[in-house]
């Protein structure tokens, strides 16, 4: 069950680009689960780079595949907090795009801080929205690849 009917502002979808850009970073055999369904665009998306990957329109809050090695997706926005508490249960690597300003939110540097690297794009992430034919929609905030126990080379990487 994907959340596309639960608040508008959370159906963004990221562009194929956004995402090749940062497929070096991610471990080539790993099985990936990229839980937030929106339109199912971006199993296509993960396979043509040639990954594994597990894209269901499943409710992320009561389903988790058996067998998957990280967690790449763009999150509905508005339930941030649940989704990464969610995850923190998990203990799975994860990289995710989140507003940069989730490095100054309490409960993201308690239960993250020591673990998180992140990707910092030169570019803002463009997205297309759900009910949109804008495909390089800009939001007024940077979002970054927040990545947890992905043993990226630096903390910091700028691309």
């Amino acid at each position: 069950m994907s959340f596309t009917k639960d608040k508008d502002s959370d159906n963004y979808i990221t562009n194929f680009e956004d995402w090749e850009r940062i497929i070096k970073f991610i471990p080539k055999k790993c099985k990936i689960w990229s839980p937030f369904y929106c339109d199912g665009i971006q199993k296509e998306y993960f396979k043509k780079l040639g990954f594994n990957i597990i894209h269901k329109d499943k409710d992320f809050f009561s389903y988790e595949p058996k067998k998957y090695d990280i967690i790449i997706d763009n999150i509905p926005f508005s339930k941030k907090k649940e989704i990464l508490k969610r995850l923190k249960e998990f203990e799975k690597p994860f990289m995710l795009i989140l507003p940069s300003v989730m490095l100054s939110y309490k409960y993201f540097q308690d239960d993250f801080g020591d673990d998180i690297q992140v990707i910092i794009p030169k570019s803002r992430t463009k997205f297309k929205h759900l009910n949109s034919s804008n495909k390089n929609y800009t939001p007024p905030f940077a979002s970054f690849y927040f990545c947890y126990k992905m043993n990226l080379e630096k903390d910091l990487t700028f691309i």
